[in-house]
């Protein structure tokens, strides 16, 4: 697996420092930070970025988050995407990732999904037409989406797009208590990108992202479940996604360094097969 980090988890630094420290701690691709990327371009261009990530040797993997909004805020959200497109196109990043919205009160969930189905219909073919990948994530507890099996109703909603597939979130999934069964019931051609992180001991109702832990360091089955992602031949990107304002903090090489550290310690326990964790929930 290639190993990358997530702008999330460098969240207060702007998108060259997190180019320059992922580089140093020897992780080969990055997920860009959509609004990183924006601030960026404010005094740089995309030639910039281009010749910046080439000198360190870095691949962008991703463009994320976006967002698949038709409750709210519609057109800016169109906007966005668009705008994206054009700057993955040249960059040459392959992913966008979209997270979905919520279901207002004013509508059954049936017809919430529908709504978005046709929405996120409109974004994969913009995508297509690009060449592009489009990747929903599932939000821990979220009341559309929580996990794969929702996701995957959506995008049938959407037409079963070709290009169009799923984010697995270990914190999210974990949030939302995906069962094992419901993993491996994820098609491999459809699992386009591993966010690995961890998480305090809480109850699933009180988590939020402010109490994720750098890999290894939580209560999330890790080992369990991305040892039924690796059994299905997932061999793909695991990116160190992080939302924790302790970590914010440090300096930016601190965390990382530890990113790629805890990382790495999780799949050389995955490599001998040890077991942290089972349980009959996994993340």
């Amino acid at each position: 697996m290639r190993f990358c980090l997530n702008g999330a988890t460098t969240m207060p630094y702007p998108l060259e420092d997190d180019i320059t420290a992922a580089a140093r701690a020897g992780f080969q691709g990055i997920e860009i930070w959509n609004d990183k990327l924006l601030r960026y371009l404010e005094t740089h261009s995309l030639s910039n970025l281009s010749a910046l990530l080439s000198k360190h040797n870095l691949t962008p993997v991703a463009l994320c988050p976006l967002l698949i909004w038709p409750f709210r805020d519609t057109e800016p959200a169109r906007a966005s995407f668009h705008n994206a497109v054009d700057s993955a196109v040249a960059l040459g990043i392959e992913l966008l990732i979209a997270c979905p919205d919520f279901q207002p009160a004013r509508l059954s969930r049936e017809q919430a999904l529908e709504i978005h189905g046709k929405e996120l219909r409109s974004l994969a073919a913009l995508a297509a037409d690009n060449g592009l990948r489009l990747a929903v994530e599932p939000i821990g507890g979220h009341t559309l989406v929580p996990g794969p099996t929702e996701a995957f109703d959506l995008i049938r909603r959407a037409g079963s797009p070709n290009n169009v597939g799923v984010v697995v979130d270990t914190f999210h999934y974990f949030r939302s208590q995906v069962t094992p069964t419901a993993l491996e019931a994820i098609p491999l051609e459809k699992l386009y990108i591993i966010h690995v992180n961890d998480c305090e001991d809480l109850p699933f109702n009180e988590l939020q992202d402010k109490h994720r832990l750098f890999p290894t360091l939580g209560v999330i089955p890790l080992e369990q479940q991305l040892s039924i992602i690796k059994s299905k031949g997932y061999d793909g990107d695991l990116s160190v996604e992080i939302f924790r304002p302790e970590y914010w903090s440090l300096p930016i090489q601190q965390i990382a360094d530890d990113s790629y550290r805890y990382v790495n310690k999780l799949a050389d326990a995955l490599q001998v097969g040890t077991t942290r964790h089972m349980a009959t929930t996994v993340a």
